[in-house]
């Protein structure tokens, strides 16, 4: 049971949702071909927000400044978070952009935003559960989604909804996070994305 559950913290990895995200974006109104379009969103969001965030961990780890993957200490979060928000500002800039994608534009924008408050935390020595701010960012993204292109029979927001417990359950069986940091994630990645829904719905 607790691998179980334990794998929970690695399919749903902060680096993951992004791509996942991609995936919900480029096939929410079931247009399911593979467009060259199509492709280069997926290229774009693998090199910024999975293999360039890769690199440089192993960089970081390379020199003694990260422990693991799931970057447990508050001190070894700062460099990341930091580096991230450089990466989706530049993809935002550079790629995702409104005038092409303005969906999925807001959401890295409400990342942006997740990741940049759960920095200024880091200084007031607060921690909040990155996984958590992932999963439920994602998942107020596909609600949107889903309004958006009205695609209301979808099994999919409430599937996500049980992935948010299931990973809560997981970080806290990893004895990751407490209760409250838990807490702090959820609320960190829902509210920016609830607040930008009214943007671009």
């Amino acid at each position: 049971m607790k691998k179980f559950l334990v794998s929970f913290s690695y399919v749903f990895h902060p680096l993951f949702i992004p791509l996942y995200a991609t995936f919900f974006y480029v096939f929410a109104n079931h247009s399911y071909t593979v467009t060259k379009e199509k492709a280069i969103i997926f290229l774009q969001v693998i090199v910024v927000t999975i293999i360039l965030p890769l690199i440089v961990f192993f960089l970081l780890r390379s020199i003694g400044k990260i422990s693991s993957a799931m970057i447990p200490k508050l001190g070894e979060r700062k460099m990341p978070l930091v580096i991230q928000c450089f990466l989706i500002i530049l993809l935002v800039k550079k790629g995702i952009t409104i005038e092409l994608y303005p969906e999925f534009h807001f959401f890295f924008l409400g990342g942006l935003l997740s990741t940049l408050i759960a920095l200024v935390l880091l200084f007031a020595k607060i921690k909040a559960s990155l996984h958590m701010m992932g999963i439920s960012a994602l998942t107020l993204f596909v609600f949107g989604l889903n309004m958006h292109f009205e695609t209301y029979g979808t099994i999919w927001v409430p599937f996500l909804i049980i992935m948010n417990a299931a990973v809560a359950a997981s970080r806290l069986k990893m004895k990751a996070h407490t209760r409250k940091e838990l807490t702090i994630g959820f609320l960190l990645g829902s509210i920016p994305q609830m607040l930008l829904l009214y943007v671009w719905l």
